[in-house]
């Protein structure tokens, strides 16, 4: 049964501003390279130029901070401002478009006068992915947490200064 779980994790991180503001940075993959331990750089491509459902960016990633180092395709699956009641959420797909690896995304709530921000991710549940996530899931799920909980910090001293 537990291989039927979702394979993946997330960290959430309450920032003193406003849930706008957040959106603002979590939707701009070109800024990630400021805050990802891991994806240094990203770039919208196929003729994209912001957020939104299927829109296209390339993500430059050195696995694990040191390598190898790889151009990986990303296709935005959700982009939802933030409406009335300060909801939002920024996900997309890593991988080619019928095959993704898995799916990344931030989830904002308004939550006092902050917003609480949940980075996570979801491995896509293939037979080969199931595979990985037995044999090393367990510590690349750490790894993917210690990396969204930095990215998540280096954003939130960007929002509240």
């Amino acid at each position: 049964m537990g291989l039927l779980k979702p394979l993946g994790g997330e960290v959430s991180v309450t920032m003193a501003a406003p849930p706008e503001k957040v959106w603002a940075l979590v939707s701009d993959v070109t800024r990630i390279g400021e805050f990802s331990p891991e994806t240094f750089e990203a770039a919208w491509t196929h003729g994209a130029t912001g957020p939104a459902a299927g829109a296209r960016f390339k993500g430059h990633v050195k696995r694990n901070g040191v390598g190898p180092t790889y151009w990986t395709p990303c296709t935005v699956t959700k982009a939802v401002e933030p409406g009335a009641d300060g909801s939002g959420v920024f996900e997309f797909a890593v991988g080619l478009d019928k095959n993704p690896i898995n799916t990344w995304g931030y989830r904002l709530e308004a939550d006092g006068a902050g917003t609480r921000v949940t980075e996570y991710f979801r491995l896509t549940p293939a037979w080969y992915i199931r595979g990985y996530w037995l044999a090393l899931g367990r510590l690349r799920a750490r790894t993917n947490e210690r990396g969204m909980r930095t990215t998540l910090e280096r954003m939130k001293k960007v929002v509240e200064s």
